[in-house]
């Protein structure tokens, strides 16, 4: 077990003033692979919007929709990754013409998730899990310890996305992902964190669940 990155100790969590989930207990250490599980609407976009605020330094994010500047090609939105730590001028010459070793740095990582083809590419232009695709990719360029990701590969398929989540896992420390699909959860995450009722329900290593002990928590509210 790698030392505490984060810990909630009976912590509140909403947004515009309204809470969503109460008293939170949670800790995350490093090298962990946690899946945040629940119906839609649980809150699990709730708890990770707060795991980021706290672990923003450390951690890149793959946010629910591809927020991608969609009049950008493909190559200036995974570029867009590193832009904090690009000195001003570098980031206006790129825009008009990109250094050699930052194209192929970005094309190295498009590399991994299968997208090197689309570099020059309008994003907007892109099927929306190919969109999925480079938000990925823009935060493996990114490449802090911490991983967050809101459903980061909800429009590919179990083969795809199976995939993308070994990139992820490879490249980055710590995982802190919410999934809908609690088969590829169970495979790719060591630990799952169920939220029902607006509290954490369960938190309990994968070996030890099955989808049907899951089930429950992704059943339709009375």
């Amino acid at each position: 077990m790698g030392e505490p990155l984060l810990e909630l100790r009976g912590e509140t969590a909403g947004y515009r003033g309204k809470p969503v989930l109460r008293d939170l207990d949670l800790t995350v250490n490093a090298g962990d692979r946690v899946a945040l599980l629940g119906r839609s609407g649980a809150g699990k976009s709730t708890l990770l919007g707060l795991i980021h605020e706290r672990l923003r330094a450390q951690a890149s994010l793959v946010p629910q929709a591809a927020a991608l500047v969609r009049t950008l090609s493909v190559f200036h939105n995974v570029y867009m990754g590193r832009l904090d730590r690009r000195s001003t001028l570098h980031n206006l010459r790129t825009l008009i013409r990109p250094a050699r070793a930052d194209a192929e740095e970005v094309r190295a990582t498009l590399r991994l998730v299968d997208m090197e083809a689309h570099f020059s590419a309008q994003a907007g232009a892109l099927s929306g899990g190919q969109q999925q695709r480079v938000s990925v990719a823009r935060a493996l360029y990114d490449g802090r310890p911490v991983l967050i990701g809101d459903e980061p590969v909800s429009a590919l398929d179990r083969r795809q996305g199976g995939a993308v989540l070994e990139q992820l896992s490879q490249r980055h420390e710590t995982l802190i992902l919410a999934l809908h699909d609690v088969p590829l959860a169970l495979e790719r995450c060591d630990r799952i964190v169920a939220i029902d009722g607006g509290r954490i329900a369960l938190d309990a290593p994968s070996r030890d669940l099955d989808v049907a002990a899951l089930a429950r928590f992704y059943e339709a509210s009375a």
